[in-house]
């Protein structure tokens, strides 16, 4: 079986580079959001769908029911595929979370936020793995930090350093991963994640640097667990 995912169509917000974390903000699709919607649903790319899964954001759920139409009586929402906590950059320009990140690495709670960025990572990936559970073929909504980090992880070879920051993912193009696939990759993640907090603890240096111009924030070098270690991954 196969997993769609992808992320929301635009809003005023995303065009304009601007963060929300927030899911009770009402913060509709823009017009080019909506009819990048229609363009997708009548390509019939999605068509094999036979479970629709959202974050809690209304971005997200009203992508799915643009995308899906009337003939889906039902969506799945999972808060733990929502956007990460930016507190109090909350609706300000990403920019200015990017530069603070950068000062305060990924383990560093935002002020007025219940999560670090690789705390978020944490919740994102187990959200993806246990939608793995649910009737294929699957289209997994959710936003753009975590189809970052997968399809970055996806595209580099095991262990390979990470900058602080890589491109940001596009809005509504869906990436068709295999499920088996999937479920490796979100293993080797967490593992790399739970393996980085242990380091940082201990006195390692889990710091990164910006590179370039940032649009969206990753974390710092993945080492891969033996057992996960194959090409395919």
């Amino acid at each position: 079986m196969t997993t769609f995912l992808l992320r929301h169509a635009s809003t005023s917000y995303s065009s304009r580079h601007q963060v929300n974390g927030d899911p009770s903000l009402r913060l509709p699709l823009n017009e080019e959001g909506v009819a990048a919607c229609h363009r997708l649903r009548d390509a019939g790319t999605l068509s094999s769908a036979r479970t629709w899964i959202t974050s809690a954001f209304p971005r997200a759920q009203q992508t799915a029911v643009l995308l899906a139409g009337a003939t889906q009586r039902a969506f799945r929402v999972d808060s733990r595929l929502n956007e990460i906590d930016y507190g109090d950059f909350e609706g300000g320009p990403f920019l200015d979370y990017a530069a603070w990140l950068g000062r305060h690495g990924p383990w560093k709670r935002p002020p007025g936020s219940a999560e670090s960025q690789r705390e978020a990572f944490t919740r994102m990936l187990t959200g993806l793995r246990d939608a793995l559970v649910r009737p294929g073929p699957r289209v997994i909504i959710t936003h753009g930090l975590v189809l970052s980090l997968v399809t970055w992880a996806l595209s580099e070879a095991p262990g390979a350093a990470v900058p602080l920051f890589f491109p940001e993912a596009p809005c509504l193009e869906p990436f068709v991963i295999a499920d088996a696939r999937l479920h490796r990759l979100t293993a080797r993640l967490l593992y790399d994640i739970g393996a980085n907090r242990i380091h940082a603890q201990t006195g390692g240096d889990g710091s990164s640097r910006p590179g370039g111009m940032p649009v969206l924030a990753t974390f710092d070098p993945l080492r891969t667990p033996p057992e996960e270690r194959s090409p395919h991954a």
